[in-house]
Formats: structure tokens, C-alpha cells, sequence
């Protein structure tokens, strides 16, 4: 069965780091995208930021680029946020995210990990 598990997240204090991880097992098609999103109560679901396999091209949302940096391993099928600077407004539980590019094009869900910054 596919399985997204995410680790590393927790409470730190605002300008700390944390980095969080995602591994991949049981998918069988190609995997295209990799990426993280985040979600807080009151507000949709929202893409940090992603990476793709082929080229490592890589996207931010704007509130987080030049603190967040993505990274991966295809072999591995993981995907790491590295988190730095962190801000209370990053508060979130954060979800790992796999998009195949086979012909059915599917979607991933991990189960999320908290991150809980502080003032």
C-alpha cells in the first residue's frame, strides 16, 4: 500500500529551525512532483513548497522563500524541508505531498506533522 510518512515536526521558538522529512514506499508509478504543503484552522490548504524529480525545479510560496529551502533524493523517494528562521506565523500541521506522472496522475497525502513555533 502507499504510504507517505512524515517526521520531524515539533515545538520550537520563533528563529529556530526544524526539518522536516518524508518518505515514499509502495509507489508504483513515476513520481513527477514532490512537495510539502501546510494547513491552519480557518484557512485552505496551501502549497510551501515543491520539487520535481527530473529537474529539481524548485517553487516557493512567497512567505517562505529565503528561510525554507526543499530538497530530495529519488532514489530514496524522499523529499526534507529545511526549515530555518521560523516565524509563529508558521504554525501549521504540515503535509507531504507525491504527484505520479503516470497515466492516472495521482495524488499523495502523508498524514501531516505539527509544527508549532512560538512567540
Amino acid at each position: 500500500q502507499e504510504q507517505l510518512v512524515e517526521s520531524g515536526g515539533g515545538l520550537v521558538q520563533a528563529g529556530g529551525s526544524l526539518r522536516l522529512s518524508c518518505v515514499a514506499s509502495g509507489i508504483a508509478d513515476s513520481i513527477r512532483v514532490m512537495g510539502w504543503y501546510r494547513q491552519t484552522p480557518g484557512k485552505p490548504r496551501e502549497l510551501v513548497a515543491r520539487i520535481t524529480t527530473g529537474g529539481g525545479i524548485t517553487s516557493y510560496d512567497h512567505s517562505v522563500e529565503g528561510r525554507f529551502t526543499i530538497s530530495r533524493d529519488n532514489a530514496k523517494k524522499t523529499v526534507d524541508l529545511q526549515m530555518n528562521s521560523l516565524k509563529p506565523e508558521d504554525t501549521a500541521v504540515y503535509y507531504c505531498h507525491i504527484e505520479t506522472g503516470g497515466v492516472g496522475r495521482y495524488n499523495y497525502w502523508g498524514q501531516g506533522t505539527q509544527v508549532t513555533v512560538s512567540s
